[in-house]
């Protein structure tokens, strides 16, 4: 069965150290995303995604404007994010692990993100949705976004590990996806 990411129920987030000492935490407003789902065999289902890097939210614009500077995701040259699967398997129960390719900067390298199946529903206007929620952490100078600061006290402005946190909703192909609010 084909899904679509539905991007009204669904968040495409992050979390990173800031100075050592707290966690920033930010998202991507615009992207899109198809599931093949094996209903039978989840190891055999593939995902696939492209996040439009300017879309990058943080709650603070100054910020979120370096980051689409060449010191950080370089969003004029490298518009989009993409991921796409690989393999898939099975942990225990409804949980999995989900291999795939990941570009970021024009550089791809696989990344391996847990996975929580959440089941099947259909939502008030009769639509079939599945759900998913997703972890994993990268590295971010795999990918070849390495500004930083070091800071007089010793560390880094910047962590190099990144944790990537995905909470899906898909609507089944089928059905019309809701127009995204901006």
């Amino acid at each position: 069965m084909s899904w679509t990411i539905d991007p009204l129920h669904t968040h495409i987030g992050f979390s990173v150290k800031h100075m050592m000492v707290s966690t920033v935490r930010g998202q991507f407003k615009t992207y899109h995303g198809k599931i093949k789902l094996d209903e039978k065999d989840f190891t055999r289902s593939a995902v696939e995604g492209e996040i439009e890097v300017a879309s990058i939210d943080t709650g603070n614009i100054d910020r979120d404007n370096h980051l689409r500077s060449n010191d950080f995701f370089a969003a004029i040259d490298f518009p989009k994010i993409t991921f796409k699967s690989t393999r898939i398997e099975r942990q225990d129960g409804d949980e999995y692990t989900l291999y795939g390719d990941l570009t970021i900067r024009g550089v791809t390298k696989e990344v391996a993100l847990d996975v929580e199946y959440a089941g099947l529903s259909k939502n008030p206007y009769g639509m079939m949705v599945t759900g998913f929620s997703a972890r994993g952490t990268i590295n971010r100078k795999d990918f070849g976004v390495s500004f930083n600061a070091v800071l007089e006290t010793g560390g880094v402005a910047v962590s190099d590990k990144v944790k990537i946190e995905l909470d899906v909703e898909a609507v089944l192909q089928d059905a019309p996806v809701p127009a995204m609010a901006n």
